[in-house]
């Protein structure tokens, strides 16, 4: 089993890494902050991608914005030194979010994993509509999750995320 050396990985979150790598839902990769920084760059055009798109578009203008948070969840985890695997993977970056950010994000994680399925709705049963103000909120909520996420890896990074 791996265990995270960095002091802001509590036990708690260790044994929650080592049951997602026991179920070979993840796996340790080494830590490259660019590359994390890559994706959260990323995540954030998405973002903005997303909210030209909310009127043309609203499906897809939450799919987007689903997409921002999934790759800046990605971001989060790398800079723990994980990348998902096999199945689920989309699962897995909402549940190693949700270790690593806890009860105070519930909410918004909890959104996230909505999000989740209602994308994955929408791609394989395109005929279900999403409301404009859902697709709105969508975005909202993104961004804050997207925003969290940048500071907790700007905390972590220890050039102390040159890039903003």
């Amino acid at each position: 089993m791996y265990y995270l050396e960095r002091k802001s990985c509590s036990r708690a979150q260790n044994l929650r890494f080592e049951e997602l790598e026991e179920k070979g839902s993840i796996q340790k990769v080494k830590i490259n902050f660019k590359q994390v920084y890559n994706f959260l760059l990323r995540s954030k055009k998405d973002l903005q991608t997303s909210k030209a798109n909310l009127t043309i578009d609203k499906e897809w203008s939450y799919t987007i914005a689903y997409h921002s948070m999934l790759r800046a969840g990605r971001a989060l985890m790398m800079s723990f030194g994980y990348r998902p695997r096999g199945r689920d993977q989309h699962t897995t970056v909402v549940r190693f979010t949700t270790v690593v950010l806890g009860d105070k994000f519930k909410g918004l994680i909890r959104n996230f994993d909505r999000m989740r399925r209602k994308r994955h709705d929408f791609i394989y049963e395109p005929n279900r509509p999403i409301p404009r103000q859902e697709s709105e909120q969508s975005l909202k909520d993104a961004e804050a999750l997207v925003m969290q996420i940048w500071s907790f890896v700007n905390e972590k990074d220890p050039q102390k995320g040159k890039i903003s």
